[in-house]
């Protein structure tokens, strides 16, 4: 095609419309909502092909690398995966993304996608990237655009304007915000678009265009970029360059100021699984609109879909719900009402709950830990490690362990001693003593770990060594 595509895979948000699966802790790019692929793996092997594209970035944060790399280890694709040190919008990310693939050459095209969108079309999914690409190296911002199959009140829209010599795009003529249901319907029947929120550019482009509409940004974003470490196999932006990039979304520090913009027409079934109606619409409902995914039942109803991974779920005689079940969470809302769920999450925030920011079932480097009960002196923990991995050698003030090995074997360092601990066996480690826990079988190694002390918070640690440099 004459010209490197590299693809960026935005993969830092937090998700939290489609809550309780999604937290903050573990975002729905990285959960099972549609197929049995997570979003960022369908996305990352719909990317795949090297007829089309060169070897993927992705774009994430410290607290996200792990499943980033784990995820990309189970398709066996290699990336580039790049930290930003904290979270500054996508301008910035997207500045960081031409800053990177422009080093690639002058005529390198970047594709940049959100890891928490699905395209259930791949072929037309794939076209769509080349008449992108050839747009882009025309010298075109080139935005997807998507026709629109409803008058959506949360999407923002695109008004194409005159059509774009030798390409299958059409200028932008302007941007417009999330509309009400009445000017949805005038802007479909006027031919706009649905902003996806995906692009493709010429990274040189880009840059020289975040240069002039946002100088401050392009200058910390490069500096970041120049004095990025590496740190274990991610690539970590500097942090006091990147920390003074300007907070701002790409649309609103370029895509609604250039006079570069394009938008292509894209059928490829986009859909960004933005609420629980859109992410449930993908599950085989039976004639009365009903489906279940999980362990539920469902009676005299219509339209209710019920998700339920972890414990039986009956709903009898309602219609129009959405029922979604956690083991420590459940939501009941109207199907009509799902982009609500923003409001739930603002109210469960200034509530300060824990169930917003993490599930039970906390996922490490190393495996899971998951609790199981929790008193005032007390809490019983199940903790899982994976074969060969290990965590930190640490230790804590203010509570003592007991570690009884259920599956597996562990070693364990306890200050000077390097002990051996088989099934049906126990160790105790007392409060203030070093310690290790370490996986070195061939099969998971399962653990319940029961706690005791005046204090039972995970800030209660002090690291000293660390395979995963969490010290």
């Amino acid at each position: 095609m004459g010209s490197h595509c590299i693809p960026v895979i935005m993969c830092g948000g937090a998700g939290t419309r489609v809550w309780p699966e999604s937290r903050e802790t573990l975002p729905k790019q990285f959960i099972t909502l549609v197929g049995d692929q997570s979003t960022f793996q369908r996305i990352i092997s719909m990317i795949s092909d090297p007829a089309v594209f060169d070897q993927p970035v992705v774009i994430t944060n410290r607290d996200y690398r792990f499943f980033v790399a784990e995820q990309l280890a189970e398709l066996g694709v290699a990336a580039t995966i790049v930290l930003e040190p904290e979270r500054r919008d996508s301008g910035p990310a997207v500045a960081a993304a031409a800053e990177l693939a422009a080093k690639a050459g002058p005529d390198t095209v970047v594709a940049m996608f959100a890891a928490d969108h699905i395209y259930e079309k791949p072929a037309e999914f794939i076209g769509n990237c080349k008449a992108a690409i050839q747009t882009a190296v025309k010298g075109n911002i080139v935005s997807f655009g998507i026709k629109p199959t409803h008058p959506a009140t949360n999407f923002g829209y695109i008004r194409p304007g005159a059509p774009i010599e030798g390409t299958a795009a059409r200028k932008i003529e302007a941007f417009v915000e999330k509309p009400d249901a009445e000017t949805a319907e005038r802007y479909i029947a006027e031919g706009y678009l649905w902003n996806s929120g995906n692009f493709v550019f010429p990274a040189e482009m880009m840059r020289a265009e975040i240069e002039r509409f946002e100088p401050e940004m392009a200058v910390a974003v490069a500096e970041a970029v120049a004095t990025a470490e590496t740190d274990l196999d991610f690539l970590v932006l500097g942090e006091k360059s990147f920390g003074r990039a300007t907070k701002k979304s790409i649309d609103y520090a370029v895509m609604e100021r250039t006079d570069r913009s394009a938008v292509l027409e894209a059928d490829m079934g986009w859909n960004d699984l933005g609420t629980w109606s859109s992410a449930l619409s993908f599950t085989e409902a039976d004639a009365a609109g009903n489906s279940v995914r999980g362990d539920g039942i469902v009676l005299n109803c219509t339209n209710v879909h019920v998700r339920s991974p972890e414990m039986l779920t009956a709903v009898v005689g309602l219609d129009d719900v959405v029922v979604v079940t956690t083991a420590d969470a459940v939501l009941v809302l109207n199907s009509k009402e799902a982009d609500k769920v923003k409001l739930l999450v603002d109210d469960l925030r200034k509530r300060g709950r824990r169930e917003l920011v993490e599930h039970k079932r906390v996922y490490r480097p190393w495996g899971y830990y998951q609790g199981v009960d929790q008193g005032a002196r007390h809490q019983v923990k199940r903790i899982l490690v994976k074969p060969g991995a290990s965590l930190s050698l640490q230790k804590h003030f203010h509570r003592a362990e007991h570690w009884i090995v259920v599956k597996g074997t562990a070693e364990v360092t306890r200050d000077n001693e390097v002990i051996l601990v088989h099934e049906n066996e126990s160790i105790y480690l007392p409060i203030g003593c070093t310690h290790r826990l370490a996986n070195p079988g061939k099969i998971e190694l399962e653990l319940i770990e029961v706690q005791t002390g005046s204090y039972l918070g995970e800030d209660d640690i002090i690291r000293f060594e660390d395979i995963y440099n969490r010290t």
